[in-house]
């Protein structure tokens, strides 16, 4: 029954395989269990239940892609696009999180709807390969940024902006967790990064500086602190536009390149290497946002760390049931994971950033017209603590810098409403 409706014989796979392959991704992703709740509790919403429905969401969302699309893939709460949602929307452009969590299922609906009409495509035709690039890389150093901040190195200072900040312990015990990591992830051991934030807590906790969990194991799930919060309707203002097309810019840039990568390394691909099924694939992500947003996170995208379980021979979509089951038991062990310290997920933080700004090498520096735009998101991006308005930026300067050489015919329809957009994010 199993064999019969996953396809093993079709895709050459066996169920120990499915099974192994399910466990890898769900090692080399089972990080932003800490991560996301850590991230998402700064825009004040409820750590515990944020905790809980990471799980619950990135479970739903990896099933149904296993059971709908037949495919190795798993889906979760993005990073990047978590910290646009408390840092940039939240924290910066004072916004209830509530509301915020409106933007996010706008979003999903508009992704959801470009992809049914085949408007998708348009938009990644348009969009040049080296901003596409820059936007992740930007994201990266952004990241980066948060979690030296998070982890204590850098700090505050009046006469400077910024400084870095006294080693303390636990800096002391972030570093150490980071260490953990970086030597893991070199010797491509699986789920380096869960495994170095499991030592920096055990640290803090012989330390004395965060209290033992009061138990190991909770059945009391609890969502209402922030499922079923979100503000629709608080979020339908010409306001927030750019910020409803930067959330489905980033998750349609995101998405689509993991796919690509996961679904080209899954054999996925028919003789003129077209991914079978992408619409769908993009479909079932736009929803998982949908979703995400109602039960209380931010966007819900593919994961890149999908392609550790693909590389262990996942093929189909009981790799990533699997996946979802693990997920489903992280439930059980909220109290354990409520205890994490902020510097104790730093370190993740950095090396995902480090990860996203390999994306790098893909610009072209010495070409002035199309290396400055890139280095304008880059730059922005981190410095003005905002995604949205790094990218504002960067789109106009390319508008610009293509109307400065007269190349108006490179300005595609759809670049010049993108340019529009990105000017009434500064105007409103």
């Amino acid at each position: 029954m199993i064999t019969h409706f996953f396809k093993f014989e079709e895709r050459k796979t066996t169920l120990g395989t499915e099974l192994i392959a399910g466990a890898t991704t769900f090692l080399a992703m089972a990080y932003i269990i800490f991560v996301n709740p850590s991230i998402l509790a700064a825009a004040g919403m409820d750590k515990t239940a944020l905790i809980t429905v990471t799980c619950l969401v990135t479970a739903l969302a990896t099933f149904l892609t296993g059971i709908f699309a037949n495919a190795p893939i798993a889906m979760a709460p993005g990073m990047g696009l978590n910290a646009f949602f408390a840092y940039s929307l939240v924290l910066t452009e004072k916004i209830s999180w509530e509301t915020a969590l409106g933007i996010v299922f706008l979003s999903g609906l508009f992704f959801f709807l470009l992809t049914l009409s085949g408007f998708r495509k348009k938009i990644v035709d348009v969009i040049p390969r080296t901003l596409i690039s820059a936007t992740a890389a930007g994201i990266g150093l952004f990241i980066t940024f948060i979690g030296l901040v998070n982890l204590g190195v850098i700090q505050k200072n009046d006469a400077t902006l910024l400084s870095a900040a006294p080693i303390t312990p636990t800096v002391l015990i972030g570093l150490a967790g980071f260490l953990v990591m970086a030597v893991l992830e070199m010797k491509r051991v699986k789920g380096s990064m869960i495994l170095g934030i499991l030592t920096a807590t055990l640290l803090a906790l012989l330390a004395g500086k965060i209290p033992w969990p009061g138990s190991f194991f909770s059945f009391d799930i609890r969502l209402s602190p922030i499922a079923f919060r979100l503000d629709i309707l608080g979020a339908l203002k010409w306001s927030f536009a750019g910020a409803i097309f930067t959330l489905m810019f980033m998750d349609l840039f995101d998405s689509v390149g993991s796919l690509v990568a996961c679904c080209h390394q899954a054999k996925l691909t028919d003789e003129n290497g077209n991914i079978r099924g992408l619409n769908r694939l993009l479909s079932l992500d736009a929803l998982a946002s949908m979703l995400g947003a109602v039960f209380g996170t931010s966007t819900t995208t593919t994961y890149i760390e999908s392609t550790t379980g693909i590389e262990q021979g996942g093929r189909t979509g009981l790799t990533s049931v699997t996946t979802a089951a693990l997920f489903l038991l992280g439930l059980c062990f909220t109290p354990v994971i409520a205890i994490v310290p902020v510097y104790a997920t730093a370190p993740a933080l950095i090396l995902v950033g480090f990860f996203m700004m390999r994306e790098i090498r893909n610009i072209d520096f010495s070409d002035m017209e199309e290396g400055f735009p890139a280095f304008v998101i880059i730059v922005m991006i981190a410095l003005s603590y905002s995604i949205a308005t790094g990218l504002a930026f960067g789109f106009l300067s390319f508008v610009i810098f293509k109307i400065m050489r007269l190349k108006f015919r490179e300005i595609k329809p759809v670049m010049w409403a993108i340019a529009a957009l990105s000017l009434f994010h500064f105007i409103l």
